[in-house]
C-alpha cells in the first residue's frame, strides 16, 4: 500500500524528534539564527509567493478580514523576523527542573521539563502561524507537522523551504520542520487520525475548525483561537480612556481573536458614555448593533439579534449591550464569552477584585486593551496559540507550554517494603 504524503511526514518528524529532544539550546538558538537570516535574505521571495495567494483569495472573494490576515509585507517579514530573534533569546525549557525534592525513602526526585515530542498545527490563513509555530516548537525542542490552509499554501510552501533550508544548515535535522502541501479536507481529517507519530494537536482558525479538530481527532487537542471578546464600562469608569480602550480592543485589528465583539455598558452611565463612544467608532465606519436600551440612546445603529452576543465577527462589527451592574455584566460574559479575553473599564478596585473573581477567561484586563493577548505582548516572542481550555495550557502559549515533564528519581539501593 502506497503511504500519503501526511503518513511520510508524520513519521519523517517522528523519527528526528528524539534528537531534537536532546539538541543543545547553543545548536537550537543557531538555527533560529539561521531561520532569521533567511528570511531577511529572502523577504521578496516571500512576497512574491504571498501575492500569488493573495491574487488568489481576492478572486475566490475572500472576506477583507481574511485577505489582511493572508497578507504579507516588508513590515509583516520583518515582524516574523523580530519574533525569531526573541525567541532565539529567551531560555531554554528543556531540563529545567521545576521542583525537587526528597521523600522519607531517601530518593532524590526531580520534575524536570521535557518537549512534548511531535506537535500537529492545524491552520488557516495566516502564513505567520507558520514561522512562530516552527521557531517555538524548535527552541522547545519538538518536531512540528504543520497543516496550513489552502489560502495560503503558496505563502507556506516558501516559508517552510526556507525554515527547513536553515534547520539543515545548522545541523539539524530539516525533518523537524514538515509541511503538509494536501490541503484537502481529508489529509486533515488523516492527521486527526495519526496518533502513533503525533502527540499533541493543536488547531489555530475559526470556531468550525476548531470544533471540527476537538471532535474528530484521536490525538490530545489544545483549543485555541475563538475569542468573542467584551469589554465592560461599569459606572465608576474614566470616560475619555474607556472611549480609548474600546475603540482599540475593535478597530486596531479586528480581524484577530483578541479583538472585542461586544461592548457592555452600566446603565447608570449609558446616556452619557454611549453617544461618546459612538461618535468615535462610527468616525471608523465600525457597524454598531444594539440593545432595546442602546437604540433609545441612539436610534440610527442596527438592533442586536440573538446570536450577535454569541458571534464572533472579526470585522467591524460590535454588538452593544446597557447592563444594569456589574453582575449582569460577569454573567453575560461567563454566557456568550469563549474564555478568551475580557476587560472592565473602572475606577473602583471592589468592582475590579469581583470582575477578576468570577469571570472565567485566559485573561482579564482592568484598564487595558484586550489586544494584548499575544504571545509578543506578553514577552513570549512569538505563541502557538491562545488556548482558551483549562488543561495543560491557559492563554498564550509559549515555549513552556510545549513542554510536559519527568521525573528524575536518584537512589542509592532503596526497596519498597510494603
Amino acid at each position: 500500500m502506497v503511504e500519503t504524503e501526511v503518513v511520510i511526514k508524520a513519521k519523517a518528524a517522528k523519527r528526528v524528534s528524539s534528537q531534537l529532544a536532546v539538541s543543545t539550546a547553543k545548536i537550537k538558538n543557531y538555527a533560529l539564527e539561521r531561520m532569521a537570516e533567511a528570511l531577511d535574505k529572502n523577504a521578496r521571495f516571500i512576497i512574491d509567493a504571498n501575492s500569488v495567494d493573495l491574487e488568489a483569495g481576492e478572486k475566490k472573494e475572500l472576506s477583507k478580514a481574511l485577505l489582511d490576515r493572508l497578507a504579507l509585507d516588508g513590515k509583516r517579514v520583518r515582524g516574523m523576523i523580530d519574533g525569531l530573534e526573541i525567541v532565539k533569546n529567551l531560555p531554554d525549557p528543556v531540563g529545567e527542573t521545576i521542583k525537587e525534592w526528597i521523600p522519607p525513602s531517601g530518593l532524590r526526585i526531580k520534575k524536570v521539563r521535557v518537549p512534548l515530542g511531535v506537535i500537529g498545527i492545524i491552520y488557516e490563513a495566516r502564513p505567520n502561524v507558520t514561522v512562530d509555530s516552527a521557531a517555538l516548537c524548535l527552541k522547545s525542542g519538538n518536531a512540528v507537522i504543520l497543516r496550513g490552509g489552502s489560502n495560503a499554501i503558496n505563502s507556506n510552501i516558501a516559508l517552510v523551504r526556507l525554515l527547513r533550508e536553515a534547520v539543515r544548515d545548522a545541523g539539524l535535522p530539516e525533518d523537524s520542520i514538515q509541511l503538509i502541501e494536501d490541503t484537502s479536507r481529508e489529509s486533515a481529517e488523516e492527521l486527526m487520525t495519526l496518533r502513533e507519530y503525533i502527540d499533541v494537536l493543536i488547531p489555530r482558525g475559526g470556531r468550525d475548525l476548531i470544533r471540527a479538530v476537538v471532535e474528530k481527532s484521536r490525538i490530545p487537542t489544545i483549543e485555541t483561537g475563538e475569542g468573542n471578546c467584551h469589554a465592560y464600562v461599569e459606572k465608576t469608569a474614566d470616560l475619555p480612556m474607556a472611549v480609548k480602550i474600546v475603540v482599540n480592543a475593535k478597530c486596531q485589528r479586528p480581524s484577530v481573536c483578541n479583538a472585542i465583539e461586544t461592548l457592555l455598558v452600566d446603565e447608570a452611565i449609558a446616556k452619557k458614555f454611549i453617544p461618546m463612544v459612538f461618535e468615535t467608532l462610527k468616525e471608523k465606519h465600525v457597524e454598531l448593533r444594539g440593545c432595546s436600551s442602546t437604540l433609545m440612546i441612539d436610534p440610527s445603529i442596527k438592533p442586536a439579534a440573538e446570536d450577535d452576543w454569541a458571534t464572533e465577527f472579526l470585522s467591524m462589527t460590535l454588538a452593544v449591550k446597557v447592563v444594569k451592574d456589574i453582575d449582569e455584566a460577569i454573567e453575560h460574559i461567563n454566557k456568550y464569552g469563549t474564555r478568551h479575553s475580557e476587560a472592565i473599564i473602572t475606577k473602583d478596585k471592589k468592582a475590579s477584585k469581583k470582575f477578576f473573581d468570577h469571570v472565567d477567561a485566559a485573561a482579564v484586563y482592568e484598564n487595558a486593551s484586550t489586544r494584548f493577548t499575544d504571545g509578543g505582548e506578553f514577552g513570549f516572542g512569538a505563541e502557538i496559540g491562545i488556548s482558551t481550555q483549562k488543561l495543560h495550557a491557559r492563554g498564550p502559549m509559549g515555549l513552556p507550554e510545549l513542554t510536559s515533564y519527568k521525573y528524575l528519581v536518584h537512589g542509592v539501593g532503596q526497596t519498597r517494603g510494603s
